[in-house]
């Protein structure tokens, strides 16, 4: 089982290391002793923390849906033309791209600086190991 190293776990939660340590000492998030007696997170006890944090929906928010890939994060540029828009996010450390039609957008009154969630559905999810 891989063991991160709080930095690590962070980046892949979008957070500061201070945030992570914070969670730590709350009893959040277990730790373990990794290499050089580090603390460091279990792999698996990030990925269940993870799944808790998304099961734990926001007052006012809708509660079922069909796509299961939600990600809040902040409107970083809007191109739209005569049909079509392209809006552009910011969700923690990952950039969205959504292409829907200019109507939708003015409805939505997307603009740089709104806060927005990304609902992502797809039959066609390509998954990806990084170079350690």
């Amino acid at each position: 089982m891989p063991k991160l190293r709080i930095s690590e776990a962070a980046s892949l939660l979008g957070v500061s290391d201070d945030t992570v340590r914070r969670w730590v000492d709350q009893g959040r998030l277990p730790v373990v002793q990794g290499d050089n007696n580090r603390k460091a997170i279990e792999g698996h006890e990030l990925a269940a923390f993870l799944q808790r944090q998304a099961e734990t929906p926001e007052a006012g928010v809708t509660i079922a849906r069909s796509a299961r890939n939600q990600m809040r994060g902040i409107v970083t540029r809007v191109v739209k033309d005569g049909v079509m828009a392209q809006v552009e996010m910011q969700a923690g450390p990952f950039r969205i791209v959504s292409l829907m039609s200019r109507e939708a957008a003015d409805e939505l009154g997307l603009d740089v600086g709104s806060v927005a969630v990304a609902s992502i559905k797809s039959t066609h999810v390509v998954v990806e190991i990084p170079e350690a």
